[in-house]
Order: structure tokens, then sequence, then C-alpha cells
């Protein structure tokens, strides 16, 4: 009998792991000092110059009508919505019910098997809502950085948030089949040190770029700042994949974020807020969580921004504009990649 890997139809063969959802459940202190959303005005000396500041004494943030994560990444600031963009998440589901979010939902996909695309677990409808929630909640401030977007939610990991390789490369293909602009994972596996990147979801990563989509995931949790910095996650430690590290409201590396301790793909790439982070929950309300995982759907959000811009751009070009478009913190590269994600 033939294996897999002499089966000429088959590119890779990797033995299948569990993926899991990424948040923190532990509470993070928020620092005393305000700090003012950035201005879409300020040149680029007096932005270095806030970023200096910000790093000594660290920004906190009066949330009355944004969040702290759109007001640090001023999407609040920005006059485009995401309108028509197609924005997939791929996690444990969503609330279909959720009256901020029925309006997004474009189609809906479980990948579970014995599971509606309900969302139980709480951790996809925070996700989804990052994404696109409505410029006008039913509750409390805007979060959701791209309004307008259009979701298209995939359940990947099931009601206690873990599924198999398998379940995840099934949701992305569906994603890319279904015109994703760029498919948003708050999902992954611990690595080793000196570990290599999956080569399955490379491959399909590759072909999602040449499609037109991009990917973005969450770099992981696993470090305990300042005494440990863990490796990039699975599958974000893929070179084809945006790696997604968290910021805390200090706008510091959140003391669980991963960073560049691993080779190729093992990047940071771009930094995001993911610190006791407000967003949608199921049952119709909300709630504040803490994670890789909640930046990631940050930038999935600029990402639909930016498609909505130019929508003629490759996947390659959106994801140059991302990098391109951060705002510096004077923090390594290895914690935060090229910066905080800035709207455009």
């Amino acid at each position: 009998m033939l294996t897999a890997e002499a089966e000429p139809s088959i590119i890779t063969a990797e033995p299948e792991r569990m993926v899991y959802a990424l948040p923190i459940t532990t509470p993070q202190q928020a620092p005393t000092e305000f700090f003012p959303a950035f201005r879409s005005d300020e040149d680029v000396t007096a932005r270095h110059a806030r970023a200096e500041t910000a790093a000594v004494q660290g920004p906190s943030w009066i949330e009355d009508g944004y969040t702290w994560g759109l007001q640090a990444v001023r999407a609040q600031l920005s006059h485009l919505t995401g309108d028509g963009v197609k924005v997939a998440v791929l996690d444990t589901g969503v609330d279909t019910d959720h009256p901020d979010l029925t309006g997004r939902l474009e189609a809906t996909e479980s990948f579970v098997p014995g599971e509606t695309v309900d969302d139980v677990h709480g951790h996809g409808t925070h996700c989804a809502g990052t994404v696109a929630g409505p410029a006008e909640p039913q509750q409390g401030p805007r979060y959701g950085v791209a309004p307008e977007a259009r979701l298209l939610v995939a359940k990947v990991l099931n009601n206690r948030g873990k599924g198999p390789d398998g379940q995840i490369l099934a949701g992305m293909a569906w994603a890319v089949s279904h015109g994703a602009r760029v498919i948003s994972m708050s999902l992954g596996a611990r690595v080793r040190p000196g570990e290599l990147f999956p080569q399955t979801y490379e491959t399909l990563a590759v072909r999602a770029l040449a499609l037109g989509t991009l990917i973005v995931a969450a770099a992981g949790n696993d470090s305990r700042r300042p005494v440990r910095t863990d490796p990039v996650s699975r599958p974000a430690n893929c070179p084809s994949i945006l790696s997604v590290a968290a910021l805390d409201r200090a706008l510091a590396p959140a003391p669980f974020s991963n960073g560049a301790v691993n080779g190729q793909g093992g990047e940071i790439n771009i930094a995001a807020p993911g610190s006791q982070v407000h967003s949608a929950a199921p049952g119709g309300g909300y709630q504040a969580m803490s994670g890789t995982s909640m930046a990631t759907p940050h930038v999935a959000g600029v990402v639909a921004l930016l498609a909505q811009a130019h929508p003629e751009a490759s996947a390659a070009d959106l994801s140059a504009a991302l990098v391109t478009g951060v705002f510096p913190l004077g923090q390594p590269a290895a914690d935060i990649g090229a910066g905080l994600l800035q709207a455009p």
C-alpha cells in the first residue's frame, strides 16, 4: 500500500494536530495616564514624539464612545467602513441572533461534526464583533473596526474551543472560495523553539494569496514576559500568514504575547490591541477578553478598510499597505513587528 507521501496527487502530508482558541482570561491592569487617540493629520515627527511619550508613561483610554482598541488603531477617524468587503472569521462560530451582527452575516458554515455554527463558547462572536460590529451598537461604545464589512463565519473549533487541523484547513478553503479578502484566525497550537512551520497551512496560504485572500493569525499566548518569550504559534508561524502580536493598554507587548524566537515564518509582522477588549458575546450581550485572539480581528478589520479603498489591490498589496502604515512604538520588532496597526 502506498503511503500518503508517495501518492502523486498529494502535495504534502503532516501529522494532524489540535488547534485551540487563544483567549486570556486573567484581567490586565490598566495604566492611569490619559493618552488620546492619534490624530489623522499628525506628521511623522509628531507621531514619533508621541510614541516616545507613550513608551515612557503609557496611555489610558476613555471608552464612552469607542473602545480603546478602535482609538489606538484610529478606526473611529477613518471615513472607510469596509462596505461590501468579505471578511472570514474562522473560530467557534457566531451568535447568529446577536442584534449587532445579524445584518453583517454574509454566509456561515460549520466544519465541526454534530455542531451548528451557533457559538456557545463566546470566542468566535467576540472576534466577529471586533471585525464588523456596527457603528451604533445596541449598547456601549462602538467596538467594530469595519462596521459595514460582510462576515463569512466558519465554525472550525468546537464548543470547547478546539479542533483538528483538517477542520481549519477546510474552513480556509471555504473562505477563499466564497471570496474573502481576508481570513481572520484567532487560533493556534504551541510550537517548540526551532520547530518548522507547517507545510500544509503554508501551501494553502500561498494559494490564497494568489487568489486575492490575505490570512492573518494570532501569534499565541504562551509567553510569560519578562521571564520567558515563547515562539509564534502555528499556523501564524507560516511565512505567508501575517502574524499578529497583542499590545496592552500601555501600548507595550502584552505579557502573554509570543515573539520572534524561531526562524523563517516565526516573525511577528504587526501588533494590535489585545488586552481587555470589549466586543460582542453570545446571547446578545457583551464581554471583555484578552489575548492575541483579540488583536487579530482588529487587523482583519483594517484590511477590510484597505480593500474598500483599493478594490483592485492584490493580497500582497494589502499586506504591504498594512505593514507600512503602522505607528512606530520604539519596541523591538521581535515583539511587535513593524509596529501598531493603523486604519487608513
